[in-house]
């Protein structure tokens, strides 16, 4: 049997979310589960202080031409900036990711965000969607909200499968590349004004993928490394990833509470690849866009200590833990 969510969190809490260094939204994402975790189930001593003085050197004046000029895998290692303004009074957490936030109100010709690849990478997905979507929760200004809606109205998965392909250069339904979609979009929904009429395509092209991902999990409740090869193998961050994305979207009202048991054989299949210590297996590594299929169904995966997938599987377990936590409540 699957483990609680809540038992699992607290076992990858103790293994991942104490670097920030080189910032990446591998590691930013482990420290929002940390202050998440807390805010569910306090316990103990609470994370913010120690989390403050981790961050402290990356939000000096000086840290922000460098992550400024660095592209949004960088940029989303903040994501945890409004939970710890939140937790401790301080706005300069929630200042600077504002700052970054404003790099994605530059238009390009194409009227994309500058940080945003040219060639309609789907991991731009989550990185916009996650930045814009915080900044506007913690400012109401509507440029933030106005440029989510633009870009999430230009992006579109390929029209056959409903699945989304990882760029115009490397056309391949990738595992992560498609939970990047799901989980970007989710992020976009939970911080986008409700009552915006922009907001239902939105939410009609979300719920469109999901459905196509839903008719590709695999029985023991995973997404495979090429979401529509059943040949790859079943990998950790996807499966983590769109579950969330399953689970935030039931919570929050924009997708059908019937979706349970899809999200519940995700959770199965995240715990169990996570082991008691916290190390991880079938992790798909950091990817680029890669030339061939061939590569993609090759990548080898990653087995033991991994930031990427421990911090997707934390935000899972508390996303889950706190759902199934309100469920209780609400029967």
């Amino acid at each position: 049997m699957a483990r609680p969510p809540m038992a699992v969190a607290r076992i990858l809490a103790a293994e991942y979310g104490d670097v920030l260094e080189p910032a990446n939204y591998v590691r930013g994402v482990a420290l929002s589960g940390h202050l998440r975790l807390f805010a569910l189930a306090p316990d103990g001593a609470h994370p913010a202080p120690a989390i403050a003085a981790l961050v402290a050197p990356s939000i000096e004046a000086a840290a922000f031409d460098r992550v400024s000029a660095a592209d949004g895998a960088v940029h989303s290692a903040y994501v945890w900036a409004d939970e710890l303004s939140e937790a401790t009074g301080d706005p300069r957490y929630g200042q600077f990711l504002g700052r970054l936030a404003d790099r994605y109100l530059e238009r390009r010709p194409d009227e994309l965000p500058k940080p945003v690849d040219p060639d309609a990478r789907v991991e731009d997905i989550f990185f916009a969607g996650a930045l814009l979507g915080r900044a506007y929760r913690m400012t109401a200004r509507p440029a933030y909200a106005d440029a989510l809606f633009a870009f999430l109205a230009r992006v579109a998965p390929q029209s056959e499968s409903g699945l989304w392909l990882h760029c115009g250069a490397s056309p391949f339904s990738w595992g992560r590349g498609n939970a990047f979609a799901a989980l970007g979009i989710a992020e976009a929904l939970s911080y986008l004004p409700t009552d915006d009429a922009r907001r239902e395509p939105i939410e009609v092209k979300h719920r469109r993928h999901l459905d196509a991902l839903i008719a590709h999990q695999s029985a023991a409740g995973a997404w495979r490394q090429v979401i529509d090869r059943p040949d790859s193998y079943e990998e950790l961050t996807a499966t983590a990833m769109i579950g969330y994305a399953l689970v935030r979207g039931m919570q929050r009202g924009w997708l059908s509470r019937d979706l349970e048991p899809v999200a519940a054989r995700a959770w199965a299949a995240v715990d169990d690849r996570v082991d008691d210590d916290g190390m991880v297996r079938d992790s798909c590594p950091g990817t680029p866009p890669l030339p061939t299929l061939e590569d993609y169904l090759t990548r080898e995966p990653i087995g033991g200590h991994d930031d990427r997938a421990g911090s997707m599987a934390l935000w899972f377990a508390v996303e889950y833990a706190e759902f199934l936590v309100g469920t209780a409540r609400d029967s």
